[in-house]
């Protein structure tokens, strides 16, 4: 993985997802360069700085698209505007939740992440997902294979710390779309927006969120509702197939990263073993899941695994993961792999350092293993058409 800031693994892995979903080396370098000091004091301790220098570049390039939008220039405002909204997300996943900023920066990424739809992105639209009365914020991306008929949908999810403005960044949505598939980007309960503006947490039973999502699909008349698929990356690795193994209409299910035994990780970063995704890790599980205590939270964690669990899909199950994954055990791939035997076509896919993608959820490459993944989820989804 490329390595901005030696010996600092969150901070980098940060820099490698910007560079992978659409940033400029250059534009990452402007902002990376003056923090280069703070990183080398921990993952922790910089971070107001990082944000304060991310802020500055995505400010540049907001006033950049604002003056190509007066002046008409729609597309070229409309890729500084998605460019703009990379920088500020992934800057604001790195702050603390107690940072007075952070719900504003959001706002901003938020109102950004927008601006890029209304200028380049007609396609994509944000929807409201009932759920418990009240609802799942998302983005629907609408393939163009839609205007001639209902076509196929994958549900995308995120883990303990992206939002879908990440997911957005990744193109996910674009090269599904090329492949005649439409796309569901939703913030679950413990993730972005829902988490930060509805205050809503996270839960064992992600079965829940599924069947939300499958619901409101069904309600709409572009969706072809035999052909619903899901896939979750980093701790949706865990959130997709447990949602697979209850929610039966879901068509095929994706673990992009293979989080099998989430709880024991929680156990092994508290002796300090593996590397973790953000700063100020710990405040943010509890604020993610709910609790008051470390100590609360690690009970509860116990039962976020997937044994007794993945047995229970009985639809295409595809798992990837990352040789290299300093995170997650690359064993756990192999443990959903062993013991998801009542899938009817269940593969594991292993990203090697050789070719790319070994990192977490494969973000030294991630164009790479996002690819992977389309072509896998089109070839089910072609199968199910025929069948």
């Amino acid at each position: 993985m490329f390595e901005y800031f030696p010996g600092n693994y969150i901070w980098n892995l940060s820099v490698a997802a910007t560079l992978n979903s659409g940033g400029l080396i250059d534009e990452v370098d402007r902002a990376c360069r003056p923090i280069r000091e703070a990183a080398a004091r921990g993952e922790d301790a910089g971070t107001r700085e990082l944000l304060a220098a991310w802020t500055a570049l995505t400010e540049t390039a907001v006033a950049r698209a604002e003056t190509a939008e007066k002046a008409g220039h729609l597309r070229s405002a409309g890729k500084l505007y998605t460019r703009a909204t990379n920088y500020l997300c992934q800057a604001e996943r790195m702050q603390s939740a107690s940072s007075p900023q952070r719900l504003d920066t959001y706002g901003r990424v938020l109102e950004l992440q927008q601006k890029a739809f209304d200028t380049v992105d007609h396609r994509t639209t944000r929807v409201a997902i009932p759920f418990e009365g009240t609802t799942l914020p998302a983005y629907f991306h609408t393939a163009p294979a839609a205007d001639h008929g209902r076509v196929p949908v994958l549900i995308l999810w995120n883990g303990l710390d992206s939002t879908k403005e990440h997911i957005y960044a990744s193109f996910t949505h674009e090269e599904l779309a090329a492949r005649g598939i439409s796309t569901l980007m939703v913030d679950t309960p413990g993730s972005g927006e829902a988490l930060r503006l509805g205050g809503l947490t996270s839960r064992i039973e992600t079965e829940d969120f599924a069947t939300a999502c499958v619901d409101y699909l069904e309600t709409r008349e572009d969706v072809d509702t035999a052909r619903i698929g899901l896939a979750g990356w980093s701790l949706g690795g865990y959130y997709a197939p447990r949602a697979a193994a209850f929610e039966k209409r879901l068509a095929l299910v994706v673990a992009w990263g293979a989080n099998h035994n989430w709880g024991a990780v929680q156990r092994r970063r508290l002796e300090r073993e593996g590397e973790r995704p953000v700063p100020h890790y710990w405040e943010h599980v509890l604020w993610v899941w709910g609790f008051d205590t470390v100590e609360e939270f690690i009970a509860y964690a116990d039962g976020v695994h997937l044994d007794g669990i993945v047995e229970r899909i009985t639809v295409p199950f595809l798992i990837v993961h990352g040789e290299g994954d300093r995170q997650i055990p690359v064993d756990y791939a192999h443990r959903s792999y062993d013991q998801a035997v009542n899938s009817p076509k269940r593969e594991l896919r292993i990203f090697t350092a050789a070719e790319g993608g070994a990192e977490h959820i494969g973000l030294d490459h991630l164009p790479y293993v996002r690819d992977y993944i389309a072509d896998w989820v089109a070839d089910r989804f072609a199968v199910c058409a025929a069948e």
